[in-house]
């Protein structure tokens, strides 16, 4: 089933009086997979199937990455054993998929994000009386230049990648963004990045407001909090510091001073 507005399409696969079900015969081919992939060109059939159930899937990218690393090696194709379990793995939490709540008018959704040194992941959620429910899952690989973001402007990222990729939804429903990170005041002030200009001009079009992390009681959304905070653990804030110089000369006639402070960024002020 499809959902349509004004404003395009809202992507959805099978209805169910339950709410969406992904489709079942993908799952299948997963589950029944025999030996494991031996060249690419099988890695490139289970990338196609998770891709196809990428809004079902709690962090999709993380989940494969490890086999999908195979294809960047197309002479020296090798399915080591952190392949395997991460297949293991897969499967084990495809054979339990949750079913997404369908959308009320009048709702306001909330979009938990996170992100690691290689992937960025979203979770869109309905709240109601205090239980959050699944309405949609992105998660992207980050290319070379995207992995040595700074950890908020990774953060920022997820939310643009959603905003974009759940356009229809940012456009027919308030969002609310929680987090407990500095995304608003980063969002708000982005002199410091061009694409963080970019990015706050992008966002302007929705109407988003940022909130402090409520009490979880959803296993689906514990799930997603418990791998973020294992995962955003691995990348330490580096804090770089502020340079400050003072120069000065003194004659018989007269004397003076010169302070030049310079920040992380190169910017520097100077006082005389």
């Amino acid at each position: 089933m499809r959902l349509r507005s004004q404003w395009g399409t809202f992507p959805r696969i099978h209805g169910d009086p339950r709410g969406i079900e992904a489709n079942l015969d993908k799952i299948k081919a997963i589950l029944d997979m025999g030996p494991p992939p031996t060249n690419i060109n099988e890695v490139q059939r289970l990338r196609g199937i998770i891709a196809a159930l990428s809004q079902f899937i709690s962090k999709s990218a993380e989940k494969g990455l490890p086999f999908f690393k195979t294809l960047r090696k197309v002479k020296n194709f090798e399915w080591t054993e952190e392949c395997q379990r991460a297949f293991e793995d897969l499967k084990t939490y495809l054979a339990k998929l949750p079913l997404l709540v369908k959308l009320i008018p009048g709702d306001t959704l909330y979009l938990y994000i996170s992100s690691t040194s290689e992937a960025v992941s979203s979770m869109l959620v309905r709240e109601e009386k205090g239980n959050q429910a699944p309405i949609y899952y992105i998660s992207k690989v980050l290319n070379g230049a995207e992995s040595r973001y700074p950890p908020i402007e990774k953060m920022a990222l997820a939310l643009v990648i959603t905003a974009r990729k759940l356009r229809p939804y940012f456009l027919s429903y308030p969002v609310g963004v929680r987090t407990n990170t500095s995304l608003k005041l980063v969002l708000g002030k982005p002199e410091t990045s061009g694409r963080l200009i970019k990015w706050a001009i992008e966002l302007s079009e929705y109407d988003i407001s940022y909130l402090p992390r409520t009490t979880i009681k959803a296993q689906a959304l514990a799930d997603f909090v418990s791998e973020m905070t294992e995962t955003t653990q691995k990348e330490p804030f580096e804090e770089k510091p502020w340079l400050f110089h003072v120069d000065g000369s003194s004659t018989a006639q007269r004397s003076g001073a010169c302070v030049v402070l310079t920040t992380p960024q190169g910017m520097t002020w100077s006082l005389q």
